[in-house]
């Protein structure tokens, strides 16, 4: 692994376990809204950004 994906990585993982406790309550609009961050960074983070 590339030095420069470590933190978004670790990002990504904290996005997805600030996830879970919204989805223990079926809170799903604030489930939606960490997955949704993970994604988001793990796609401008392994893409490059580029569409």
């Amino acid at each position: 692994m590339k030095t420069e994906y470590i933190f978004p990585t670790v990002l990504i993982a904290l996005d997805i376990c600030a996830a879970l406790p919204y989805a223990a309550r079926a809170n799903w609009r604030m489930m939606i809204y960490w997955l949704a961050a993970a994604t988001l960074t793990a796609c401008v983070t392994f893409t490059g950004g580029k569409s």
